[in-house]
């Protein structure tokens, strides 16, 4: 009897660690389940960061181009400023009526008129503020003078106009603008 309650011994402690083996495989598999589970979660979310990154540098890269694209000619239109201020300096010194220079001065009108043409064509806006409020973003005030005529903080002259492309400023317009007359002094009757 003593073997076969060794053997029934045997067979109950071989179950018992059977058991135990298989609990201890089972809680090894899980615990390893769950480290691939949190692996897998961290590749995900690397493999979206790599996706946005890669999205924005793509969308900058585009940004960038466009930028160029639509400012490409900006230093070549800034440039050319300086030819259309000369032009326009030359027809408003000369006499329309002088028929010796009619010719030239025509000749200078249609060129004038024929570089704003082409400024439009390409985005470049001549900025005339006459007249307006004063906006310091677009118009550089050179002086200011008093006037009757006008509302406070308008354009009262223009010495230069002003220029921008696709939105972007490429000089400012200076200008003169107007204040409120100062009162006169009033005189005080000191005999009285």
């Amino acid at each position: 009897m003593t073997d076969e309650h060794t053997l029934d011994e045997q067979a109950s402690d071989l179950n018992t660690d059977n058991e135990t083996a298989a609990t201890d495989s089972v809680d090894a598999a899980q615990q390893r389940i769950a480290e691939l589970e949190d692996q897998l979660h961290s590749a995900q979310e690397n493999a979206l960061r790599a996706a946005a990154d890669a999205q924005n540098v793509r969308r900058r890269a585009e940004q960038d181009i466009e930028k160029a694209h639509k400012f490409a000619l900006e230093k070549f239109a800034t440039d050319l400023l300086a030819v259309v201020d000369s032009l326009e300096r030359g027809i408003e010194v000369s006499d329309p009526a002088d028929e010796k220079i009619r010719p030239m001065r025509e000749g200078m009108e249609l060129t004038y008129k024929l570089f704003l043409d082409t400024f439009k064509r390409f985005q470049v806006e001549r900025l005339d503020p006459q007249g307006e409020p004063f906006n310091p973003e677009q118009q550089q005030a050179m002086a200011m003078e008093e006037s009757i005529h006008a509302e406070p903080n308008s354009v009262l002259k223009v010495f230069q106009c002003g220029y921008a492309m696709n939105g972007r400023l490429l000089r400012p317009a200076m200008v003169v603008v107007s204040k409120a007359p100062s009162e006169a002094p009033v005189k005080i009757d000191e005999q009285a």
